[in-house]
């Protein structure tokens, strides 16, 4: 997997094309979110939960760039890696056609934390990650 600490296989579906017969750009958002709340289960945390404890991780920024499109019933797998910058946890995170492994996006997504609805650094985040960051 190389630098990736994660990665997720999904399938495309007909009614996330658009009617050129590819992936709309705002589906890729939707599987780029899928993946991260998925590698936050794979630690043993629950998105929902963090919400009802007053945790809130929020996207600050993102930035995509489109390098090949996804159609219907394309099979792609959606890898991550992550670093900390300040308060902020940037996910890089890269998606593959997988029947040809060839580039579909390239995403980086900045993360903030509100904590009982304040920006803050997060303690929790940084020992759930620890292991994650330590190869930076």
């Amino acid at each position: 997997m190389g630098k990736y600490i994660y990665e997720l296989k999904m399938k495309v579906r007909d009614y996330e094309c658009d009617l050129q017969g590819i992936v709309n750009n705002a589906n890729y958002q939707h599987y780029l979110e899928h993946t991260r709340h998925e590698f936050l289960t794979s630690t043993g945390v629950s998105f929902a939960k963090l919400h009802e404890e007053g945790v809130d991780p929020v996207v600050a920024r993102l930035t995509m760039s489109f390098k090949t499109p996804l159609r219907s019933g394309d099979e792609f797998i959606s890898k991550l890696y992550l670093k900390k910058e300040g308060i902020k946890y940037v996910f890089y995170q890269d998606i593959f056609r997988a029947s040809d492994l060839k580039m579909v996006i390239k995403a980086t997504v900045e993360t903030v934390c509100i904590v009982n609805g304040r920006l803050s650094d997060s303690t929790l985040f940084d020992q759930i990650f620890a292991n994650y960051l330590e190869n930076q």
